[in-house]
């Protein structure tokens, strides 16, 4: 193949911008101490409190102008009895074990009234969990994630949003993860096939403007 990675892209159409909705919802993946607590196995350093200032701005920009802010928490019976594979497999995992301070929301983001916490025990937000219903039920079109980690649970979430027929938006200075490479290799592989990245200023502005109408 002598196609460069963009011409090879660009032929297959990937990269395509997609029509927004005007019925947003915000989701913000699993931001929980154990990836700020640098003596937990999952602490994910610069690149994910830089995620966590932009989440803090992204929630309250949605808040007033009355768009829905979902947090998702994974959470596992202490010893890992309702984590499956997935527990077994990651042994890090029992830092979301019920009652550990690493399970808990991290400082600077709380879930305030009106808000939605999704509890889970899988990647995804949307695995086993109530939170297609119910944005179908409040005829949500579109959803900005952000999150912990963009290689991980914003990975699946994505996938699963698009899949279940929701316009998907990464606000990617609102991701983060452990190191540089996963991190934009998952971005750049997300934007081609599953979403549209979006700035932290760009997501305001959309959620003002959705609003407005």
């Amino acid at each position: 193949m002598t196609d460069t990675l963009e011409q090879n892209y660009e032929k297959a159409g990937y990269h395509a911008q997609q029509s927004w909705g005007t019925r947003p919802a915000l989701v913000l993946v699993d931001f929980a101490q154990a990836y700020f607590d640098p003596e937990a196995p999952l602490f994910g350093g610069e690149g994910c409190a830089a995620a966590r200032d932009h989440a803090i701005t992204l929630a309250e920009a949605a808040r007033a102008v009355g768009v829905p802010v979902i947090f998702t928490e994974v959470k596992y019976q202490p010893g890992g009895g309702d984590g499956g594979a997935f527990y077994a497999k990651v042994p890090a995992l029992s830092c979301f074990d019920a009652g550990r301070d690493t399970q808990r929301l991290v400082d600077g983001l709380r879930v305030e009234p009106g808000d939605l916490m999704i509890t889970k025990q899988y990647p995804s937000a949307f695995f086993g969990t109530s939170l297609a219903a119910t944005l179908q039920f409040h005829q949500i079109d579109t959803l900005i994630i952000g999150g912990l980690t963009t290689s991980g649970c914003v990975r699946a979430t994505c996938i699963d949003s698009i899949s279940s027929g929701f316009v998907t938006l990464i606000a990617h200075q609102a991701c983060g993860d452990r190191a540089t490479g996963p991190h934009e290799a998952n971005l750049f592989d997300m934007s081609a096939k599953y979403a549209d990245l979006v700035g932290t200023d760009d997501a305001v502005a959309y959620m003002k403007s959705c609003a407005a109408t």
